[in-house]
């Protein structure tokens, strides 16, 4: 049987994809709203006209981000650029109305960035498109150095 600290360990990767996915899917979900008024809209309706500073740019960033890191693609640069983004809309919208998060009304952005800034350091997890890609680079040079033994 199987220890607990082994079956914890294999449970790991999955673990933290599911985290990353979740947090993926609701981050685009933002953008998606604030960009073409789907679920809602921004802010109880419609979008955000294009080019507005800083929102409509945030919403890029939440959706794209949100897609890169929900399929585990880039999913550092994509975390750190959405936990940044956040970081600016915690400390410019939200810090100066009230001390604490929970006073502010910047509970979602301050979540948004420490989960995303926790994925910068534990990167995808397992089912990550970064893996896949990676095993192909890597799988790659391997095959091209034996078919250069084979013809030697």
């Amino acid at each position: 049987m199987a220890s607990p600290t082994l079956d914890a360990e294999r449970a790991r990767p999955y673990a933290l994809a599911l985290f990353r996915i979740v947090i993926g899917l609701l981050f685009a979900c933002h953008g998606a709203a604030s960009l073409f008024g789907v679920f809602g809209g921004a802010m109880g309706g419609g979008s955000i006209p294009a080019g507005t500073w800083p929102g409509w740019y945030a919403a890029v960033i939440q959706l794209v981000g949100g897609v890169l890191v929900l399929t585990g693609l880039l999913t550092r640069p994509a975390a750190l650029i959405s936990s940044g983004s956040m970081a600016y809309a915690y400390f410019s919208v939200h810090q100066s109305n009230a001390l604490l998060p929970l006073q502010n009304g910047g509970e979602a952005s301050a979540l948004y960035c420490w989960a995303f800034l926790l994925l910068v350091f534990t990167g995808p997890g397992a089912l990550a498109l970064d893996q896949l890609l990676g095993a192909r680079r890597t799988a790659r040079p391997a095959a091209d150095a034996q078919r250069e033994s084979v013809a030697a």
